[in-house]
């Protein structure tokens, strides 16, 4: 199996790192091409690299492809690409908005995974949706779910509307968090807790909380009542949000992100 990777950007880079340190590519090296000078120069220090400056020496040889550029270079990248691919190849797309229907048409294939990953990739903790072409079979499928497990976990979805709804979850989700986060921070600082001690509240307590969850079969709503006494502190923050109307507000922003993926991929 080889794999090539088009892009090294934050997305591009965390993949293949994430699939040339699983051992799923049996000591092959993955290709990765980018239009970049500096960025050749930093990949090339990767010996697991197979670094490539130009298509023409990397993409005829490629079993995968992962599309990993900002939609905006698509055109221009798929017309370079046309005529250097073959029918067989498969091509997974890490583009936000970028349908596969507009891949098949503009490359001429028929093999196409589109997905979803999220920031958390970086880290291992991603957790990316895909769905994929009628061509795609299976076993290829698996092939690909495999290797974008090698960034936290993946979940497959049966169209590319759960794309667009997962993109208002997941893929914009951490923003939603780390929003709280710097909610809380600020709130810490304020009651006087220096910039040390407001960081370790914040991130512990969010640590916990996802643990918490994680680990019991309970719901948040549960959680919150076991924590929320009558007439008492948590119940006291709870009450606010709920008068404040938080928690459609954050409906509302999740709509938000998913209805501006849906125009993009119109655009």
């Amino acid at each position: 199996m080889k794999v090539l990777v088009i892009g090294a950007g934050n997305m591009g880079l965390t993949y293949s790192e994430g699939i040339v340190n699983s051992g799923l590519l049996n000591r092959r090296k993955l290709m990765i091409q980018d239009l970049s000078a500096e960025k050749i120069i930093e990949l090339r220090e990767n010996p697991k690299f197979d670094v490539h400056e130009q298509l023409d020496t990397c993409l005829p040889q490629a079993d995968i492809v992962f599309l990993a550029v900002k939609p905006y270079h698509a055109e221009e990248l798929f017309a370079n690409m046309k005529e250097k691919i073959n029918l067989q190849q498969i091509f997974v797309s890490l583009m936000a908005g970028i349908k596969i229907e507009y891949i098949q048409k503009h490359l001429t294939v028929k093999k196409v995974v589109r997905t979803m990953p999220n920031l958390p990739a970086k880290v291992g903790y991603g957790v990316t949706s895909f769905t994929e072409s009628q061509s795609v079979s299976r076993v290829e499928l698996l092939m690909i779910r495999n290797l974008l497990d090698t960034t936290g976990t993946s979940i497959h979805v049966n169209s590319e509307e759960y794309i667009d709804k997962s993109t208002g979850i997941s893929g914009s989700g951490p923003a939603y968090v780390f929003y709280f986060m710097q909610s809380m921070l600020e709130a810490a600082k304020q009651m006087g807790f220096s910039d040390y001690d407001s960081k370790v509240l914040v991130s512990s307590t969010f640590e916990g909380a996802v643990k918490l969850f994680n680990d019991a079969d309970l719901t948040p709503e549960t959680w919150m009542n076991r924590v929320a006494s009558k007439g008492g502190t948590t119940r006291a923050a709870l009450d606010s949000m709920k008068e404040n109307n938080v928690n459609q507000l954050i409906k509302d922003a999740a709509y938000a992100a998913f209805n501006r993926a849906v125009e993009l991929g119109k655009e």
